[in-house]
């Protein structure tokens, strides 16, 4: 009887503290953690990421609006951030109405444009230094960004301490609220059970089935990935996990080496869930 009391106490305990990145510490001698939820959303996919994060949490949340919102098309947009570029301008956001003084964590949310936050987030992390906060990013994308984005966050706010972060991609907005409560509860901001995920094994040359697994996965996109050269795999609870080392052309039309993450669960068509450049 005392056992069982014990376990329900510790579950108790676990439950209502916030792990993540304790440095060795007691994570639960520290005051009750406030969250906010800032995000900034043009097409309304990274929105559904952010409210889902905000239901899951119970957190606060709170919109960044461009005081000139994008409003056009792909196209369009993008047109308007190479010009803005060009003239060496950001765009003018609103005020915001959380007082950031009361959050200790900030869930910071954005699409990613040209391999990094959207313009409007930049104009946020210029007028807002977020010191002593811990800014966990999460992000949508076509292809990748998170990685990316998320090195840039930690050079543009040195002063904030900047957490392993949360991406998805647009074609697969639909898994959010699973992998959403994944990513929490590995992290340590709910409490739950998690799948711990082997390691990938280790590379090697791409076979004839490795590779129509891939041109499976990465057909959809509207742009080349490049070619698989090799491949590894790991085993979870609903099939199968590549990582694919793929060489391509970049931008400037030079090769480059990528990472290409596939998943193939049982009876679904193979997808690629984020590309690492």
């Amino acid at each position: 009887m005392k056992t069982i009391l014990l376990l329900f106490l510790l579950v108790l305990t676990a439950s209502n503290c916030f792990a993540q990145d304790c440095d060795g510490e007691d994570c639960c001698d520290r005051k009750e953690t406030n969250i906010l939820i800032l995000y900034y959303s043009q097409t309304g996919v990274t929105k559904k990421v952010a409210e889902e994060l905000q239901k899951q949490l119970g957190a606060d949340i709170e919109a960044i609006q461009a005081t000139k919102p994008y409003d056009g098309n792909f196209e369009e947009t993008i047109g308007r951030c190479m010009e803005e570029k060009k003239k060496g301008e950001l765009p003018h956001i609103r005020p915001l109405k959380s007082d950031l003084k009361k959050y200790d964590i900030i869930f910071l949310g954005y699409p990613v444009w040209f391999g990094t936050y959207a313009t409007p987030v930049i104009t946020l992390v210029n007028t807002f230094k977020f010191g002593g906060k811990q800014i966990v990013p999460f992000c949508t994308f076509g292809s990748g960004g998170l990685i990316e984005s998320t090195e840039h966050l930690k050079k543009a706010l040195p002063m904030a301490k900047v957490q392993v972060g949360y991406g998805i991609r647009e074609a697969r907005i639909s898994r959010a609220a699973e992998e959403v409560e994944r990513f929490l509860a590995l992290n340590g901001y709910i409490a739950g059970e998690v799948e711990i995920l082997p390691d990938y094994s280790e590379q090697k040359p791409v076979t004839k089935k490795e590779e129509e697994i891939f041109n499976k996965a990465c057909s959809g996109y509207k742009f080349p990935l490049g070619t698989p050269i090799t491949v590894g795999s790991r085993k979870t609870k609903s099939g199968l996990d590549y990582l694919y080392y793929v060489k391509a052309k970049g931008m400037d039309g030079k090769e480059i080496e990528s990472k290409i993450y596939v998943s193939v669960e049982k009876n679904k068509v193979p997808e690629f869930t984020l590309v690492v450049r």
